[in-house]
C-alpha cells in the first residue's frame, strides 16, 4: 500500500481528492495490509496522469507533459546496446524532469544508475524534506521507469545487485525485495544525502537491443501505467546466477563460487532456481548455447576459440554440447545459417531451450 500512498501524494500536493479514481481501480485504502493487484495499481497510474496531465504524477513543481513517456522510448529505438539506450534516456529525461537527473556510467565491474537530486539557486526545494512521501515515492518512481524501460527494451529482466535510497527506510521497505533488489539499503545522513545509486553487472550494458517500432507500438498500449506490471522479482535467482556465469567466463563457476557470490548456501541457492522452474546445470548450459548460437551467427570466430572462451577444458566437449543443444556441429549450424542468409535453406537451425 506504501505505493499507493506514493502515487497519490503529488494529487494530494495539488489540493485534489483521489477518492473517484481509488473507487474507479477499486482500490481501498483502509486495509493497509493488503497488496494491491499490479494491474489495478497500473489502472490508478495512468488515472492519475489524466486527471493532472502529468507524466510525472504531480510530484515536481512542473508536470511532464503527456507524451513524454512516448518520446523517451522512441528516442532509444534504433540504438544497438543497451548503453546507447540508457545514455539517449538520460538525455531526454534532462529535458523533462528539472528537480532529478539520471546518470548512467561504468564503474569497475559494475555499471551504475545514478539519480541525484537537483536544487536550482533562489528556488524552493521541490519536496518538503528527505522522508516526504512525494520525494520518496520520486525516487521509487523514477528508478523504477528506468529500469522497466532497460529491461524491456533488451527482453529480458536485469537484476540490480544492489541500490542505495537517499531516505529513511519506509514502511513499505518489505516491498523493495520484489521491486528492486533484497540488497537495498536507506541512508539518512550521508555525503551524498540527494542521491540515489543502483548497481548491476557492468556487461548487462553490452545486452544488443531488441525492440523495433511494432513492438513499441504494442507496448505504448496502457503505458506508462504498464510499466509498473513489467519485469518483477519472479525469475530473479535465474537472471543473476546467468549473469554471474557469463561475467565470469572462460572462467566456468561451479553452483558453490555462485552460492559464495550472492551469499547464499547452496541448498538455498539449488531451491530458490527450483522455486523459478529452473536449475543451475540448465541456466549453465543455456547460457554457454545462447553465446554459442550468437557467435557463431554473427563472427567468423573460430570454433577451438569459441570453445576455449565458453571455458571448456577441450574442443571435442564442446562439440558434444554443441551436439546434444541443435542436433548437429557447429560447422553444419553456422553453415546451414550463412545458407539461410543466401536464400538457398529452409528451416532454421533447431534448438533445444533449457530454462
Amino acid at each position: 500500500m506504501g505505493f499507493v500512498d506514493g502515487m497519490l501524494s503529488g494529487m494530494r500536493r495539488r489540493g485534489r481528492d483521489p477518492a473517484a479514481l481509488l473507487a474507479a481501480t477499486g482500490i481501498s485504502l483502509a486495509d493497509t495490509a493488503r497488496r494491491i493487484p499490479v494491474d489495478r495499481y497500473a489502472a490508478l497510474y495512468n488515472l492519475i496522469i489524466a486527471e493532472l496531465d502529468d507524466e510525472a504524477l504531480g510530484l515536481f513543481p512542473r508536470p511532464m507533459p503527456p507524451g513524454s513517456f512516448e518520446f523517451l522510448c522512441r528516442g532509444m529505438l534504433g540504438t544497438a546496446t543497451l548503453e546507447e539506450a540508457l545514455s539517449r534516456a538520460c538525455r531526454f529525461l534532462r529535458l523533462v524532469l528539472a528537480d532529478l537527473r539520471v546518470e548512467v556510467r561504468r564503474q569497475g565491474r559494475h555499471a551504475e544508475i545514478e539519480i541525484v537530486e537537483l536544487s536550482a539557486p533562489g528556488t524552493p526545494p521541490p519536496f518538503g524534506g528527505r522522508d516526504d512521501p512525494a520525494r520518496v515515492f520520486a525516487f521509487e518512481w523514477l528508478l523504477r521507469l528506468v529500469h522497466s524501460v532497460a529491461c524491456w527494451f533488451v527482453n529480458r529482466g536485469i537484476a540490480l545487485d544492489e541500490v542505495r535510497f537517499p531516505y529513511a527506510r519506509p514502511a513499505h521497505a518489505d516491498d523493495y525485495a520484489l521491486v528492486y533488489t533484497e540488497r537495498s539499503s536507506f541512508e539518512c545522513s550521508s555525503p551524498d544525502g540527494g542521491t540515489l545509486l543502483a548497481r548491476f553487472h557492468d556487461n548487462l550494458l553490452d545486452l544488443p537491443v531488441r525492440r523495433d517500432d511494432t513492438a513499441l507500438a504494442h507496448f505504448l498500449e496502457g503505458a506508462p501505467g504498464r510499466i509498473s506490471m513489467l519485469y518483477r522479482r519472479d525469475r530473479e535467482m535465474v537472471v543473476r546466477v546467468r549473469d554471474l556465469l557469463r561475467g565470469a567466463l572462460p572462467v566456468n563457476l561451479s553452483i558453490e563460487d555462485v552460492a559464495r557470490q550472492l551469499h547464499l548456501s547452496t541448498r538455498t541457492l539449488h531451491r530458490r532456481l527450483e522455486d523459478e522452474g529452473s536449475s543451475f546445470r540448465l541456466i549453465k548450459e543455456a547460457t554457454r548455447r545462447d553465446i554459442a548460437w550468437s557467435r557463431l551467427a554473427k563472427t567468423r570466430q573460430p570454433i577451438a576459440q569459441l570453445a576455449a572462451d565458453l571455458g571448456y577444458a577441450d574442443t571435442s566437449a564442446f562439440y558434444r554440447a554443441f551436439v546434444s543443444w541443435s542436433g548437429q556441429s557447429p560447422e553444419q549450424f553456422r553453415a546451414q545459417l550463412a545458407a539461410r542468409q543466401d536464400g538457398h535453406a529452409g528451416p532454421p537451425p533447431s534448438r533445444r531451450d533449457g530454462t
